[in-house]
């Protein structure tokens, strides 16, 4: 059974930092592509960033690059999103997902709150 369970959630001030981690379990890691998406109250889920498994290259949305960075650790089945100056506009609540490479076959984790708020 295939698990992505995402930890670290939670509230934070404009400008401060927050990371993500997802832990994956049930699946071979390095045949997936990790994404992480966002979905704000009355919006479409949107990708906001994500990265291949052994050349480990990545990429993000517009809105978000230079301020987050995703990583992976093939040893820990782990993701993250580390996301910095965050803004208000970064609330949402924040998906992990995995992609297999090699077909049509993708999971998702339950989601984690991110409220970016003064």
């Amino acid at each position: 059974q295939v698990q992505l369970v995402e930890a670290g959630g939670g509230l934070v001030q404009p400008g401060g930092s927050m990371r993500l981690s997802c832990a994956a379990s049930g699946l071979n890691f390095i045949a997936y592509r990790m994404n992480w998406y966002r979905q704000a109250p009355g919006k479409e889920r949107e990708l906001v960033a994500g990265i291949a498994s052994a050349v480990g290259t990545a990429n993000y949305a517009d809105s978000v690059k230079g301020r987050f960075t995703i990583s992976r650790d093939n040893a820990k089945y782990t993701v993250y999103l580390q996301m910095d100056s965050l803004k208000p506009e970064d609330t949402a609540v924040y998906y992990c997902n995995a992609d297999w490479m090699y077909g049509r076959r993708t999971y998702w984790g339950q989601g984690t709150q991110v409220t970016v708020s003064s």
